[in-house]
C-alpha cells in the first residue's frame, strides 16, 4: 500500500514516513500544500496522512481538492494538534475518513491506517487477512500457512498484503510499482517481476499450491486455490 505523509514538521513527517516503511508500506513525504496537490495529481495513493496546518495552505483545502478533482480516491487521515470537536467535524465533512490528534502513539497511527486500508475489503477481519489456510497478520507482520510461519522480506510481505486485498484482480507491473513501491523506486527496474517471483516461490514451497498467476500481457493475479492443500 502506498501512503503520502503531508506535514510541515519535517522531523515528525520523516519519522512517520520511516515508521510506515518499517511496517511494510511504501511511504512518500512532502511538507507543503503545493507539493501535496502536485504529487497527488499523478500518483494514486492508497492513503494520505494530512496535517491541517501547512505553511502555504490548509489541509482541509487539500482534502476538498482531492475529493472533488481526482478519479482515484485515497483514504484520508487528518493529523492535527487542533483538539476541537468543531474542527474534527469540519474535517470529516470536507471528506476526511478519520481524524487523529497530535501527539499520538505510533501503534495507534498504525491501527488507524490498517483500519482505513481495510475498508474496501473485509473490515470484520481485524488485522488478519485470510485465504484458504493462508493468513497474513498485518499487525504482527507474520505470514502463516496452517499455523506454520513463512519467512518474508518486508517487500514480499507488502506485496502479499496488497495481493490479498485485491484477490482475483489482474494487476499490472506498473500498478504494483505505484502501490507497493515508493517514489525512490526506479520505474525501469525489474524489481516487480523479481519480487513477484520470489514471493510466488515461497508460497508454493510452503503450501504446495500455486497462488499467483501470470496473465500474459496484463500482469499478475492472486488467485487462491479453491481447496486448501
Amino acid at each position: 500500500m502506498r501512503i503520502l505523509v503531508v506535514d510541515d514538521e519535517i522531523e515528525l513527517a520523516e519519522a512517520i514516513g520511516k515508521a510506515l516503511r518499517r511496517e511494510g508500506y511504501a511511504a512518500d513525504v512532502v511538507h507543503t500544500a503545493a507539493a501535496a496537490i502536485d504529487v497527488t495529481s499523478y500518483t494514486p495513493y492508497d492513503l494520505i496522512t494530512l496535517d491541517l496546518t501547512l505553511p502555504d495552505g490548509d489541509g482541509r483545502d487539500i482534502c476538498r481538492s482531492i475529493r472533488s478533482g481526482h478519479d482515484h480516491q485515497p483514504r484520508i487521515l487528518m493529523l492535527t494538534a487542533r483538539d476541537d470537536i468543531g474542527e474534527r467535524v469540519a474535517g470529516l465533512d470536507d471528506g476526511a475518513d478519520d481524524y487523529l490528534v497530535k501527539p499520538f502513539a505510533l501503534p495507534e497511527l498504525f491501527a488507524r491506517v490498517r483500519t482505513l486500508l481495510r475498508r474496501d475489503t473485509d473490515a470484520s477481519a481485524g488485522a488478519l487477512l485470510t485465504s484458504n489456510g493462508l493468513t497474513v497478520d498485518t499487525a504482527a507482520h507474520r505470514v502463516l500457512w496452517k499455523d506454520v510461519e513463512i519467512e518474508m522480506t518486508a517487500k514480499e510481505f507488502a506485496l502479499l498484503r496488497y495481493f490479498m486485498t485485491h484477490s482475483n484482480d489482474v494487476l499490472s507491473q506498473e500498478h504494483l510499482l505505484e502501490h507497493v513501491w515508493d517514489a525512490a523506486a526506479d520505474p525501469f527496474t525489474n524489481t516487480v517481476r523479481v519480487t513477484v517471483g520470489t514471493l510466488r516461490r515461497k508460497l508454493t514451497a510452503a503450501t504446495g499450491v500455486q497462488w499467483i498467476d501470470t496473465v500474459i500481457g496484463a500482469g499478475y493475479r492472486f488467485a487462491p486455490p479453491k481447496t486448501p492443500n
